[in-house]
């Protein structure tokens, strides 16, 4: 009878599991409405400034991705509320090609630059200088490219 029960408990666990799983990698319609969202949950007020959401194809597929400035945000009028001697978070997140959006990275950055380097389109980085393993005062200088769902670092300055 035990034996029975423990079959039971296990078919159910397979069978209940997998739907479980993808609930968690649920992808985004859309990662603006999702970060605007979020923040108009935390706010009382809210403002979005122009350069919140920029759309680029981030790792060179040809579809459009997203990348999400907090530091663009004006919460019940204090601006760059998440920002720190850091910098500010950027959330990146990659265009499915069935449709829909996932985030596959944030960092604190300072900002960025998104340039074409050997025919391969790159972010450089403006970061704390302990990211590039430094204890002086100038920023860290990352160059990073996007292959596939990661980011990989190709040089830091």
């Amino acid at each position: 009878m035990r034996v029975l029960v423990i079959t039971i408990l296990q078919a159910l666990a397979l069978i209940l599991l997998p739907s479980a799983a993808g609930a968690q990698q649920k992808l985004l319609s859309d990662p603006e409405i999702y970060e605007k969202d979020y923040f108009r949950a935390q706010c009382k007020s809210v403002e979005f400034g122009p350069d919140f959401i920029s759309r680029i194809d981030i790792n060179n597929d040809g579809i459009i991705d997203a990348v999400v400035n907090h530091g663009a945000v004006t919460c019940d009028g204090q601006t760059q509320t998440r920002c720190d001697a850091e910098g500010c978070p950027y959330n990146f997140y990659l265009q499915a090609k069935e449709g829909g959006y996932f985030m596959i990275a944030t960092a604190q950055l300072f900002g960025y630059e998104f340039i074409k380097r050997f025919g391969n389109m790159v972010f450089v980085f403006n970061m704390a200088p302990h990211y590039c393993d430094r204890t002086d005062s100038a920023p860290c200088e990352m160059t990073v490219r996007v292959r596939g769902a990661r980011m990989v670092t190709i040089s830091k300055k």
